[in-house]
């Protein structure tokens, strides 16, 4: 039987409804804890909030794909969730790259590309320390302990199996410890 154009701009509107409240409901809960973490990223407030938006807007538009129509709720929240996450941690990366690449064009008295994010915190030795770990490093080690991930979702965050996740861990946890016994 023929699919009429009627039928499918009601199914469309149902899809943008289903996204509009399931988007709202993850931006109510999700928000504040997916801004700390990609602050911790990027190591700049605006960028963070600024990448987290965007992440909802991509989420919003592409809802069709994050729904399980067979399922009588319309989406798993844990799956939109890891969707928001793995796209936290992917902008982040790419906003670290560009600003890598803009730093290395410009002229070397030029200022740095924004304050840090945790500037309250700035003396704190810990925090020193986790920015001079590579970025897989610290992007492991904030999923794991500040966005309280385990194993298993910190590796589906970065693209990575687990066995990487634990390594990525182990030597940034070893990298931090030293860092942090030298200062002490």
């Amino acid at each position: 039987m023929p699919v009429t154009d009627l039928e499918v701009a009601r199914e469309a509107g149902e899809v943008a409804r289903d996204a509009d409240a399931a988007v709202t409901e993850l931006y109510a809960a999700h928000y504040q804890m997916l801004v700390g973490l990609a602050a911790l990223l990027v190591r700049d407030q605006g960028a963070a909030e600024e990448l987290v938006q965007d992440s909802f807007v991509a989420m919003h538009s592409g809802w069709r794909r994050l729904r399980e129509p067979d399922k009588a709720l319309g989406y798993e929240p844990d799956k939109a969730l890891g969707y928001l996450r793995r796209s936290v941690v992917s902008r982040s990366r790419s906003a670290l790259r560009s600003r890598t690449a803009v730093a290395r064009a410009a002229p070397p008295d030029a200022p740095s590309a924004g304050q840090h994010p945790l500037a309250l915190l700035a003396d704190s030795a810990m925090v020193a320390a986790l920015d001079r770990l590579p970025g897989r490093q610290r992007e492991a080690l904030v999923l794991r302990y500040y966005g309280e991930l385990s194993p298993a979702q910190v590796a589906l965050a970065m693209g990575i199996s687990p066995s990487s996740v634990n390594g990525l861990t182990a030597r940034a946890l070893s990298s931090l410890s030293g860092m942090v016994a030298l200062r002490a």
